[in-house]
């Protein structure tokens, strides 16, 4: 059995790789393997942190589980990691040099899972886009668009841009969105109007109570703004568009008119 293990499989002037060395990195690696499921496991049947906490937790000590096992495979296959390091020393150097982009966006990829300013399930808004995150790897995050496009985004735009976080305090956030009624409605009416019409649908929050405000006197129009509470957030346009059918409907009943802009033009 010895002599099996001994029997050599690659060899060169510095070290030598035995069948012995290949089966302790099999082992090794499957060890691995259990210590990341039963992590997994352990974290997620957690119940006192939010999803996105945990999956933050796990792809830390993931990375860093990662590390140690490529290090400590070098070890068992008979690498000599100080004189490795000691010798590519330059080299990184000047491959840093010409990757420090890439390098940003793995240090920034480490600020979010630490920081938990962005987690998985968030709704965020960051270049004018509004998305769902979906994913956080150490160099990129994944995230889905309301027209269901998936867009790959370098952790440095998390971290170096301005970056609206819908849901980072709560999963509920407030909306709202405006209409214009004709000069002879009834401002009383209008406002119970709009009010019961969100009252009415079953994704706004009736905890927090919808409420109506009196804009202004426009061109042709008295405005009003409905604000509401929805934990709908990533899909709040379909909402909103839902109330406004609702509003109309409504309008309609009371002989309420939503009034169009009008021009005169005079001829000299």
């Amino acid at each position: 059995m010895n002599e099996y293990l001994d029997k050599v499989i690659f060899t060169n002037t510095t070290h030598v790789i035995t069948v012995g060395s290949i089966l302790a990195l099999v082992g090794f690696l499957i060890l691995i393997n259990i210590v990341l499921r039963i992590l997994q496991k352990s974290i997620n049947s957690y119940g006192k942190i939010d999803e996105g906490k945990k999956y933050s937790i796990y792809s830390l000590l993931k990375y860093f589980i990662y590390v140690f096992a490529f290090t400590f495979s070098l070890e068992i296959l008979g690498f000599n990691i100080s004189l490795l390091v000691a010798g590519s020393a330059a080299l990184l150097v000047g491959l840093g040099l010409g990757i420090q982009n890439l390098f940003s966006d793995y240090v920034s990829g480490i600020i979010i899972l630490f920081d938990n300013s962005v987690k998985i399930g968030d709704v965020i808004q960051v270049n004018d886009i509004v998305c769902q995150v979906m994913e956080i790897n150490l160099r990129t995050t994944i995230v889905l668009t309301r027209d269901d496009k998936y867009i790959i985004l370098p952790n440095t735009d998390l971290t170096r841009n301005p970056l609206i976080n819908w849901t980072h305090n709560a999963k509920a956030a407030r909306f709202e969105f405006s209409v214009g009624v004709s000069y002879s409605s009834d401002v009383t009416i209008v406002k119970r109007i709009l009010k019961d019409s969100a009252m009415k649908h079953t994704a706004i929050l009736k905890g927090k109570e919808p409420f109506v405000r009196f804009d202004d006197f426009g061109d042709s129009a008295l405005t009003f703004t409905l604000f509401f509470w929805s934990e709908e957030v990533f899909r709040v346009e379909n909402i909103k568009g839902e109330l406004r059918e609702i509003i109309i409907e409504a309008f309609r009943k009371e002989n309420i008119e939503i009034p169009f802009p009008q021009r005169v033009i005079h001829q000299s």
